[in-house]
């Protein structure tokens, strides 16, 4: 699996065609936010005209990050009216106020080898980052694309061939996270679950009933809806209400169990999009979670200290 990561690049991933979308720093937030819902994508490159250099990524943490300053500092038609001249630059005066840590400016070159992208990846726990391409005499950034967890792993699932080296399955592999998990019911509010976002450091919550079966996941992408709407004073309404407002088409729960292998999982990413599996037993109750960033961190011997 290394050699085959050692002899494909980030660049390799890439589709035929595509579509980059970048926001200029200076863009107001809401342009930035109904930008981003109308095209289905969570996360877009920022780009610094004053500098002309690559500035950080707009992800659905920024968001957050307003959210709980709007909730703690704000009455509702103050938030309004901010939010309708707030520039993305203004994100970073933000993440101070309620006390986040400064984003990752991580960034690679397209040419880097996969093994590279996936140690990345996996060590900074973030779940994409921009490609930059510099002019060699001047310096001069572009960026060309965003490789993600999750196209990096369909690449590898559609493309490497062993199999036979995808065969363990989770219990004998011990990848994944079985201690401590943060966890939520249906009547939990809605900001108590963002606030184990933020002091947890995680992208999804799995909700569970009171014999601790699984019946859903609140993820960091629901947030989205919210800062959307505006509803900063409504984050005291139980999460099985705010979940009610997911769209239609809304994927569901991707569940496995401890006898499942990557190879399984692979085929599960072939077909659709998947950034986390919840781990259950026969009786659909919670053992652990498996996200891309760790597989991703198995694929190139990386374990979280």
């Amino acid at each position: 699996m290394r050699s085959f990561l050692k002899e494909h690049t980030a660049y390799d991933v890439l589709p035929v065609s595509y579509r980059l979308i970048v926001f200029d720093t200076r863009l107001l937030v809401k342009k930035a936010l109904n930008a981003l819902v109308q095209n289905g994508i969570v996360s877009a490159p920022l780009w610094s005209s004053e500098t002309q250099q690559f500035a950080g990524m707009l992800t659905v943490a920024d968001f957050i990050n307003l959210i709980q300053y709007y909730y703690t500092h704000s009455s509702v038609e103050e938030a309004f009216r901010e939010i309708e001249s707030f520039e993305l630059a203004h994100l970073r005066s933000v993440e101070k106020l309620v006390g986040a840590p400064a984003p990752q400016l991580a960034s690679m070159d397209p040419m880097a080898t996969l093994y590279d992208a996936c140690r990345m990846l996996a060590e900074s726990r973030v779940h994409r980052v921009p490609l930059l391409d510099r002019e060699p005499e001047n310096g001069t950034e572009m960026i060309v694309s965003v490789i993600t967890q999750y196209r990096i792993l369909k690449f590898i699932a559609s493309n490497f061939k062993h199999t036979k080296a995808l065969r363990q399955s989770l219990s004998e592999l011990k990848i994944g996270t079985y201690d401590n998990i943060a966890t939520a019911s249906m009547s939990t509010p809605v900001i108590k679950v963002i606030n184990m976002f933020v002091e947890q450091n995680i992208s999804a919550v799995p909700i569970v009933d009171e014999n601790g079966v699984v019946i859903n996941v609140y993820e960091t992408i629901d947030v989205m809806s919210i800062a959307r709407s505006g509803r900063y004073k409504e984050l005291d309404i139980p999460v099985g209400e705010a979940m009610k407002a997911r769209p239609k088409d809304y994927p569901g729960v991707h569940t496995c169990s401890l006898n499942d292998t990557l190879h399984s999982i692979f085929r599960t990413i072939r077909k659709q999009r998947v950034y986390r599996l919840i781990i259950v037993d026969q009786e659909n109750k919670l053992i652990g979670i498996v996200s891309l960033s760790n597989i991703l961190g198995y694929l190139v011997g990386y374990k979280r200290p």
